[in-house]
């Protein structure tokens, strides 16, 4: 189910709290939910992925987002909880695009290359043309 772009970031669609126990055997170390609560009828909400993160020894984090679009805040949180955790983390939200693009984001932010990021995301099936120049400037190349 999940969508590796490298040994340390993964990206999903909606996972369920029963899945939680095959990603840490999987050797996922924590998770970030970039889903907003309520966002399409019967989504597990972020307290049972939570409480399923930590009965399985997840580290768990929240960084909702809406289709609209990203804020500097989700960027900058993103970066702070990718930064805090040793151990590869799942990012997961609707279909898995969001959480890929607030990954390039934060990644951007904190210096990575464009270009290395867009093939990475391309890897895992993900189109990043469209946040090409937020990330550039993000980056400052």
């Amino acid at each position: 189910m999940p969508n590796k772009i490298d040994d340390r970031i993964s990206v999903a669609p909606q996972i369920r709290p029963e899945d939680v126990p095959a990603l840490a055997a999987a050797g996922f170390v924590h998770i970030i939910n970039n889903r907003p609560e309520g966002e399409e009828f019967g989504q597990p909400t972020g307290a049972q992925i939570a409480e399923a993160a930590e009965a399985a020894g997840l580290g768990y984090t929240e960084i909702p987002v809406t289709p609209g679009g990203f804020s500097m805040a989700q960027v900058e949180a993103m970066a702070e909880a990718l930064a805090s955790v040793d151990g590869p983390v799942l990012a997961y939200c609707r279909s898995g695009t969001r959480s890929c693009n607030l990954w390039a984001l934060a990644t951007a932010y904190k210096g990575g290359q464009p270009d290395e990021l867009v093939a990475k995301s391309a890897g895992a099936g993900y189109d990043l043309s469209g946040i090409r120049p937020a990330l550039a400037q993000l980056s400052g190349k």
